[in-house]
């Protein structure tokens, strides 16, 4: 009978590594200061369409890049992001 599982092996090696998980904590952590924002002056989350949350929340993270920093911090200590290992063009070239 087949198995359409992956091999035990795969998945106890498999690490998520991904740039987008660090935007989407740091657009997440602008969302969360734009709510608590409007929940201080006392408006109601559930009055207020998601399109507008959104929009403050990319203007917020706009003048707070160091929220990709932390971020990134986050997405590191959850094992989500790793600092990509680029090869080197240069030997591709020499063996020309």
């Amino acid at each position: 009978m087949a198995n359409n599982s992956l091999p035990q092996s795969t998945l106890d090696t498999f690490q998520p590594i991904s740039a987008q998980a660090v935007f989407i904590l740091a657009r997440l952590a602008a969302k969360k200061a734009v709510k608590e924002k409007m929940r201080d002056e006392d408006r109601r989350l559930t009055l207020v369409y998601p399109a507008e949350i959104t929009a403050k929340a990319a203007e917020y993270l706009s003048a707070h890049p160091e929220l990709f920093v932390e971020a990134r911090e986050r997405a590191r200590r959850m094992g989500m992001f790793e600092k990509s290992q680029r090869k080197s063009a240069v030997p591709l070239l020499n063996d020309r």
